[in-house]
């Protein structure tokens, strides 16, 4: 079944695995390269596609200091492009809207889908609120999930922000009505903001009368402290007790991997559990070798509670 099939499936799990592009001005050898590794590091995987990120420049979103400089990578189109091809299977790559206007968002999706070939396309929001932009979010997502471009569309959900002040359910219900077919979550380290957003999803969608898009839960193993705080800094929320006990352990990294797990575990004891159409995406946020490689730990981990749910 082919991703999209999967991804509209409520009967079906999907399985992603996220990375991010080279920075900007990579030679061209060199993102090949970085492309092979991963599509090599991937291919024992049973993955049913590749996110690739679109990375901005958030500062404006917090007033604490970024632990690690904004820097810009090539493309996320182009990287999508490439790794389609050397892993085999679809990539999503995300796109940030930054400044863009309607005028100039038309062509860029036309661009997207005819001269880069893609086919998934994640709408990710500007990081400051209160600022007026030229394209409100809930416009871009229809334009871009209309007929005329041919794209499956899918936005970005934060179980942080679901609060009494602000339901990010009802964001989820809304950019669904809009034109969103599925969503991904930013980084998961504590179950509890998931399982009273998953919860009170459900119950939304069922108050008004539409069927739940597929939420797909990403994972990332951490072993460092730099790791942590940079994490946090995206707005992951990370206890100070998860903290203690991470870098009380041994193994950090070992010890990431059976609190992701066991996070997942609880997401998935819940009665929404049943009802919600759910996936899985594991990512690692850093450039060090041994947390990538625990990335694949992580997936095979998280794999197995999903064929024990």
């Amino acid at each position: 079944m082919d991703l999209k099939s999967k991804l509209l499936d409520p009967k079906e799990t999907v399985l992603l695995y996220g990375t991010t592009p080279p920075r900007h001005g990579t030679p061209e050898d060199q993102v090949s390269a970085a492309a092979e590794k991963l599509a090599a590091r991937t291919a024992p995987l049973p993955l049913d596609g590749i996110v690739v990120y679109d990375i901005q420049d958030e500062a404006g979103r917090t007033r604490q200091p970024r632990p690690f400089p904004f820097v810009r990578t090539v493309d996320p189109r182009s990287y999508s492009r490439e790794l389609a091809k050397l892993c085999g299977r679809p990539a999503i790559a995300y796109k940030a809207l930054g400044v863009l206007s309607e005028s100039e968002w038309r062509p860029w999706l036309a661009q997207t889908r005819k001269e880069f070939g893609l086919e998934f396309l994640s709408i990710v929001g500007r990081p400051t609120s209160g600022t007026k932009y030229p394209m409100p979010l809930s416009r871009a997502i229809r334009i871009a999930s209309g007929p005329a471009i041919g794209l499956t569309i899918g936005g970005v959900v934060i179980a942080e922000r679901h609060t009494p002040q602000r339901s990010e359910a009802a964001r989820l219900l809304a950019k669904s009505l809009e034109g969103c077919g599925y969503f991904i979550s930013q980084t998961v380290y504590s179950a509890r903001p998931t399982q009273l957003l998953l919860r009170d999803y459900l119950r939304d969608c069922r108050g008004g009368g539409v069927e739940p898009r597929r939420v797909v839960l990403t994972f990332s193993p951490c072993g460092r402290e730099k790791t942590l705080g940079f994490l946090r800094w995206l707005g992951v929320t990370v206890s100070p007790e998860t903290e203690r006990t991470l870098f009380g352990a041994a193994n950090p990294l070992a010890k990431s991997i059976e609190i992701c797990r066991d996070n997942l575990r609880r997401i998935l004891e819940q009665p929404y559990a049943a009802k919600l159409p759910l996936g899985i995406n594991v990512e690692s946020v850093s450039i060090n070798r041994d947390e990538i490689d625990a990335s694949v730990d992580l997936f095979h981990a998280l794999r197995e509670v999903l064929a024990g749910k």
